[in-house]
């Protein structure tokens, strides 16, 4: 199945970039974090040639506060602070319980009464469950899961083959 990307999408980078990277993540998982360092190395080195797109997949089973950190994500994101929630989600992975998305929203200038207030809304949550089916529709079955321009990449990510893969496609 090919993935496309709507106009509800978070992404980073021009909306008619030769190369779209959707990653399914979960903002507990190990292999997350490190892919989203890897990540940022490669909008640095491929800038406007690359749109890179999030999609919220919580692997609820192993990671007991991925769903509440997927929908924190989508609460600031009702704010236009989509990234800045997602930066400091992975800077502090280890304390994403719900006091800590209540603080991390006021680090990065939310007001925490609305935060709360929106947290765990119809909006969010729909946000997140929607993200969970195109993933299940795509197969995915982990994380992180990544998709080049609508197909699956079945290679290295955490090499020089990623980055060699993605220059392929320019």
């Amino acid at each position: 199945m090919k993935v496309t990307v709507n106009s509800s999408a978070h992404f980073q980078g021009p909306a008619n970039a030769p190369i779209t990277l959707v990653e399914y993540g979960d903002y507990q998982c190990p292999y997350c974090r490190q892919a989203h360092y890897i990540i940022i190395n490669l909008q640095k080195h491929l800038g406007d040639k690359l749109r890179f797109v999030f999609r919220n997949f919580p692997l609820e089973d192993l990671h007991p506060n991925a769903l509440h950190a997927a929908i924190a994500v989508e609460t600031a994101a009702l704010e236009g602070k989509f990234w800045e929630m997602h930066e400091i989600l992975f800077e502090n992975q280890r304390r994403l319980d719900d006091a800590s998305l209540v603080n991390y929203a006021r680090e990065i200038g939310l007001d925490a009464v609305k935060f709360e207030h929106n947290f765990g809304g119809n909006l969010t949550v729909k946000k997140v469950e929607a993200d969970l089916e195109s993933g299940n529709e795509a197969g995915v079955d982990g994380t992180p899961y990544f998709f080049v321009n609508g197909v699956l990449f079945e290679g290295n990510w955490t090499n020089n083959e990623f980055l060699e893969y993605l220059e392929q496609q320019l």
